[in-house]
């Protein structure tokens, strides 16, 4: 009999994840970001599910790639752009569009022996990790034209504060008074951007985490924005053990019993991305009751407080994020993001697809 945790992958649920990107700017095309291994869901899994999408956007050249191979013939955004002029031939082929975002990019493109490259150009408007400072980006548009190179260059930004109270409207007028009078497609808007703030659709959007079920709001749950978990990481109880008043549970002794206790083993631990830094009353679901997670997350186990569900017991089933307990509570319980809990899913857990 094998391991009995899986991760369970709703197809259903992300196509019903796009349509509520459709509801939410329904004048935008989007790029569906199925980067990091489309957020540890598997990237050609989910492209394959959201094979509506306008288009896909991934990290690597290696990524676009894999898609081309797919079958898949929708425009593909780079979102790193290109990390060397001798990626620029296979770009081209492909038919990939690549983000840039420094002058070394500009000079590659136009002396490369290439033509109709598909441009994003990046714009740093407050983020202050990639892009042309807004005084220098119509000059980089115009080198672009000028070089002949180029087939289309959209103008982007990424927005750094969108999913808290402080929004977006400062890098929202930075984006505006760059792009005065320079011709191009816009595109700024991510998951918290989509679902907020409908000034910033424009031409295309980028919807990320949404996709996957997770809210990207600290204050609004996924399921008062209609969206659906895609991922639910399952196991069972491998063992229960009964601990007595002043008994401690896991490495380190972190958790000792203040009465009498009955503790289950869930055959889960940090080795399958479950992470570590998880403390004693993250959520947990056993045979569908919430409970909490005692002590130490081990490399392959951990331990539940099975006080609110006295019937449990070995081959009762736990869900450590997903249907029933949302990844981004698990996420914030552990003081952390739902973002890295669903990419950090390990490569030896299983996946299985739900229709």
């Amino acid at each position: 009999m094998s391991r009995p945790l899986v991760a369970e992958i709703s197809l259903a649920a992300l196509r019903h994840n796009l349509s509520v990107v459709r509801r939410c700017a329904p004048a935008s095309r989007a790029f569906a970001v199925i980067k990091a291994n489309g957020y540890g869901h598997g990237m050609l899994r989910v492209a394959a599910a959201l094979k509506e999408a306008d288009g896909f956007a991934v990290l690597s050249l290696s990524e676009a790639q894999q898609l081309r191979e797919a079958g898949f013939e929708q425009p593909i955004l780079m979102l790193e752009g290109f990390f060397s002029a001798d990626e620029l031939p296979q770009i081209a082929k492909l038919g990939v569009a690549v983000v840039v975002h420094a002058p070394w990019q500009v000079a590659a493109i136009n002396s490369a022996p290439v033509t109709g490259v598909n441009v994003f150009l990046k714009i740093n408007t407050g983020m202050n990790r990639l892009g042309f400072p807004p005084h220098e980006v119509a000059d980089a548009c115009r080198a672009l034209r000028l070089g002949g190179r180029l087939d289309r260059c959209v103008l982007m930004t990424h927005f750094a504060t969108a999913d808290d109270e402080r929004g977006i409207a400062d890098q929202l007028a930075q984006f505006a008074s760059a792009t005065d009078g320079v011709r191009g497609e816009h595109c700024m808007a991510n998951s918290a951007a989509i679902l907020r703030y409908p000034q910033a659709h424009a031409d295309w959007v980028r919807p990320g985490i949404m996709l996957y079920g997770a809210s990207p709001f600290a204050d609004q749950t996924a399921a008062a924005l209609d969206l659906r978990p895609v991922m639910t990481l399952k196991s069972k109880l491998i063992a229960v053990q009964s601990v007595s008043a002043g008994e401690a549970v896991g490495y380190g002794r972190t958790f000792v019993a203040e009465q009498a206790m009955t503790v289950g083993i869930v055959a889960c631990g940090y080795a399958d991305g479950y992470p570590r830094h998880a403390g004693t009353g993250t959520p947990v679901l056993v045979e569908g009751q919430r409970t909490r997670l005692l002590g130490r997350v081990s490399m392959d186990m951990l331990a539940v407080d099975l006080t609110p569900v006295p019937l449990a017991g070995v081959g009762s089933t736990v869900v450590l994020w997903g249907e029933g307990l949302p990844v981004e509570e698990v996420a914030a319980a552990a003081g952390t993001i739902s973002y890295e809990l669903l990419t950090a899913l390990a490569a030896r857990v299983p996946v299985r697809e739900l229709p």
